[in-house]
């Protein structure tokens, strides 16, 4: 029975990091537009919160990423998922929806469901890629699982696990390839000039790792084409010190780079060529519809593990989705600046490459897109006994 305007929906929610700050807050704008008076809390980041979420913690004590990394926050992660499943088991939501981040979500929602709250986890962790014993705990833990990627409804239908496919929200978003010109005007650059854009990752840990990498890799390029120039967005003030830093410790051999308060968007759009790091920028960088090169470094013990369980041979998503390699994933050992470089002026030099490659892309786009956010809204009220989404 739909609970009347007097007694309003009340939604738990929690998202570790920026990509799981955006998805939150277009499921939430989804759902607010058939429940504008539903109540939300948990953790969010701005996004979320200018959308109505009432952020408990800070969503940055969330955003640690790496096996080695989460075990150096583990009391603190533990801490916070106590307090939250104390607070909602005293005001208990009608359903608790867990953004990504599953290292932390999940233990939460299997707490959660097993005091009687219905819960939903909002994009699948990559257990078809590694660690597939994960779908034992995903079994206890939600009552759905909204999924991006179509693969994913009929692997978790063989677990026994309810999935719906809602598509994805940034290939709904990002419709049109923009021409990079009046972005790069935009953003300062010099429009006339080939431009290389390098995106580090979000997470703070990602640019210590990172940071050296992407600068060293932009003064190889600088060396070797001086005409090019470079943009870089940062997604807080913390990541952005870090790899000035980083430049900063080049001296003289640094190359000139634009450095960006967000504006990750703009930053892909003005691009001729992308440098990224593995994860959310990959799959944006396709639907923006620009080469990219793949990279990624973690710590040796999260390298062997990955390596021990996973369960892929390509790891960048445009690569995943494809089913073979199209772009060049250049990870731990062969993540240096002069393989990087290399691959970046590959591009350059090779327009009808590029050409054919756009249009690969234009097809996995086409497959993701399907109004996510409204379709996961959907799923989310029927879970919660409203009325479905017209």
């Amino acid at each position: 029975m739909a609970k009347s305007e007097a007694v309003p929906v009340r939604i738990g929610i929690v998202a570790g990091e920026a990509s799981g700050d955006a998805l939150g807050a277009r499921l939430l704008r989804a759902v607010k537009s058939q429940l504008p008076h539903v109540v939300v809390e948990g953790i969010g980041g701005p996004q979320m919160q200018a959308e109505g979420c009432t952020s408990l913690f800070p969503m940055e004590q969330l955003s640690v990423f790496g096996l080695t990394e989460i075990v150096g926050h583990y009391r603190d992660l533990k801490r916070i998922r106590q307090a939250l499943v104390s607070h909602f088991s005293k005001q208990r939501p009608d359903v608790f929806i867990g953004v990504d981040s599953p290292g932390f979500n999940l233990g939460l929602e299997e707490a959660l469901r097993a005091r009687g709250i219905r819960t939903v986890h909002f994009v699948s962790p990559q257990v078809w890629a590694w660690r597939t014993w994960r779908v034992h705990q995903i079994r206890r833990a939600v009552d759905r699982m909204l999924v991006m990627f179509p693969f994913e409804v009929e692997f978790y239908a063989r677990h026994g696990i309810e999935a719906v496919f809602v598509g994805h929200p940034l290939a709904d978003e990002i419709l049109e390839q923009r021409e990079p010109y009046s972005a790069r005007l935009e953003l300062g650059l010099d429009s006339a000039r080939t431009t290389v854009a390098l995106l580090p990752g979000s997470r703070v840990s990602e640019l210590k790792a990172h940071a050296r990498l992407f600068a060293d890799t932009a003064a190889w390029l600088h060396a070797h084409s001086p005409q090019l120039q470079f943009v870089s967005p940062f997604i807080n003030a913390e990541t952005r010190r870090l790899f000035e830093a980083a430049q900063q410790q080049l001296g003289e051999r640094a190359a000139p780079v634009l450095c960006l308060n967000g504006r990750s968007r703009d930053a892909l759009i003005a691009a001729d060529v992308v440098v990224c790091a593995s994860g959310t920028a990959t799959l944006e960088t396709l639907l923006v519809g620009r080469p990219m090169v793949v990279t990624y470094r973690v710590s040796w013990v999260t390298s062997w593990l990955v390596r021990m369980f996973s369960h892929l041979e390509r790891y960048a998503m445009p690569n995943h989705l494809a089913g073979r390699a199209l772009v060049p994933e250049l990870l731990q050992r062969d993540a240096v600046p002069e393989k990087l470089g290399a691959a970046v002026m590959h591009y350059l030099e090779s327009p009808k490459e590029v050409a054919n490659l756009l249009g690969q892309f234009r097809e996995i786009a086409l497959s993701l897109r399907g109004n996510a956010a409204e379709h996961a809204a959907a799923a989310v009220i029927e879970l919660l006994g409203e009325a479905t989404v017209h």
